[in-house]
């Protein structure tokens, strides 16, 4: 039995086009789902990963499968569709599976032979094995995985394309911010994997760089944080020899023991999300953990910097608060946080989401030609009608934000920072180069955009 995993194009993955610069392969990760889905396959399947965000194949030349699964944020759904119409037309049954699929699954079923929500694993056996009696169902309805009971991932299947490896220790956040979809797909309840096979599965990684990609490593309360710091314990034991970086809330900073702890463990690089600039704009997003006990965004910053750990800051643009100059507002916010990284989204609304009930109800949609328009939803596309922007006028305000941060004169002085403390200067130079490209591609990409509309 032969099994082909298919991991879409992303149209924001596939505007940076990879294969034309060394840089932009670090903006690139595996598809860690269908990796794991793959560990869950008994040895009778042969299976292949596709990586359409690395190349994409000619699907008429490989050899006919006998089942095809598709995983699919919503940014990917329309690529997804357009695979499985292909498998299809060959009689090749194709499940999907993965966010999109669970939050708009009367869509999804319409364009494939069965569907999956929610997470995979306790229904995947099922799957298969009405594969091989030949009564696939429409639809599977799968439940909050045991983290007992997730497998290490097969890392062996994709090697050699990718920068980072990947790895998952954690699902679920508490925080439930209104534009994010994560406790919709994984739930509130912070779930963790054990902390030897969470090892294990790191000595299987071929890549010395590695992604965690948990949507909060090291959690919110004291259990989680006490966590966090046995996992970073183990891996210095284990002696793994990995450089990683992760997805965390700025409280990081708080705890000086988990800081030393993260950096000897191999930690590089955090991604931390302030969101907004104001208190009235994280109070709209459900934020306001950022904002307890009177938080002093710059020490922090300069407390886990300290550690050689760089920080990326993620921020939104066009909330309800958000007023002109916001742009520069964002930009100067995180220039004054000393933040390595700036990535700035617009308020983009994703099926399951509050946000998205909310801005549906008032008719905020503007980008509503779905399933087409569903390849604008990668967070850097204005797909919704903002309180106090036209679309051009956000489109300036992002060039202002992205320009002023990665202004040459500003990355030179970060760079030379990270030089003069010797805090990851090769990686931040990185980094630095493939946001500077990116602000070029997205510029084009926003005028292109507004031109489709009619509103350029």
């Amino acid at each position: 039995m032969r099994l082909y995993l298919v991991n879409p194009r992303n149209p924001l993955v596939s505007m940076i086009h990879v294969e034309e610069s060394r840089w932009n392969r670090y903006r690139v990760w595996k598809p860690l789902g269908l990796m794991v889905v793959a560990a869950l396959t008994p040895s009778e399947w042969e299976i292949t990963i596709f990586d359409e965000n690395v190349r994409v194949p000619d699907y008429g030349a490989v050899p006919r499968p006998d089942l095809v699964g598709v995983t699919a944020f919503t940014s990917q759904a329309n690529r997804a569709y357009e695979v499985a119409a292909e498998f299809r037309s060959r009689d090749v049954p194709v499940v999907m599976g993965g966010i999109h699929a669970t939050m708009c699954p009367e869509e999804a079923g319409a364009r494939v032979d069965s569907i999956v929500t929610g997470e995979a694993e306790p229904i995947w056996a099922q799957v298969l094995a009405d594969v091989r009696h030949g009564c696939l169902r429409p639809l599977y309805t799968g439940a909050h995985a045991n983290m007992q009971e997730i497998p290490p991932a097969r890392h062996d299947l994709l090697t050699g394309d990718h920068a980072f490896g990947a790895i998952q220790t954690t699902r679920g956040c508490p925080l439930n911010c209104s534009f994010c979809s994560v406790t919709a797909f994984n739930g509130r309840l912070y779930r963790q994997r054990p902390i030897a096979e969470v090892i294990r599965e790191f000595g299987a990684i071929r890549e010395k760089r590695v992604l965690i990609v948990d949507d909060n490593l090291i959690g919110t309360s004291h259990d989680h944080i006490a966590r966090a710091k046995d996992l970073f314990r183990a891996m210095i034991r284990a002696e793994l020899r990995k450089q990683w970086m992760a997805q965390v809330t700025i409280n990081m900073a708080d705890d000086e023991e988990l800081l030393t702890l993260a950096a000897r463990a191999g930690c590089t690089g955090v991604f931390v999300g302030f969101e907004s600039p104001t208190a009235e704009g994280l109070k709209e997003v459900g934020k306001k953990f950022n904002i307890q006990k009177n938080r002093d965004f710059v020490s922090s910053v300069r407390r886990i910097q300290r550690h050689k750990i760089l920080v990326g800051g993620s921020f939104i643009m066009g909330l309800n608060t958000d007023e002109p100059g916001i742009g520069k507002r964002i930009a100067e916010a995180g220039i004054r946080y000393g933040v390595d990284f700036l990535n700035t989204l617009f308020l983009t609304p994703l099926p399951g989401t509050r946000l998205w009930d909310e801005m549906e109800a008032h008719g905020r949609i503007a980008a509503n030609a779905f399933p087409d328009d569903w390849r604008y939803y990668t967070l850097t596309f204005p797909v919704a009608c903002y309180r106090h922007f036209s679309p051009e006028g956000i489109v300036r305000e992002m060039e202002t934000c992205d320009g002023t941060f990665y202004s040459l004169r500003h990355t030179l002085r970060r760079l030379w920072g990270n030089f003069w403390r010797r805090r990851r200067p090769l990686m931040a130079l990185a980094g630095s180069l493939s946001y500077r490209g990116t602000f070029r591609l997205n510029r084009k990409a926003w005028r292109d955009f507004l031109l489709s509309r009619g509103q350029a």
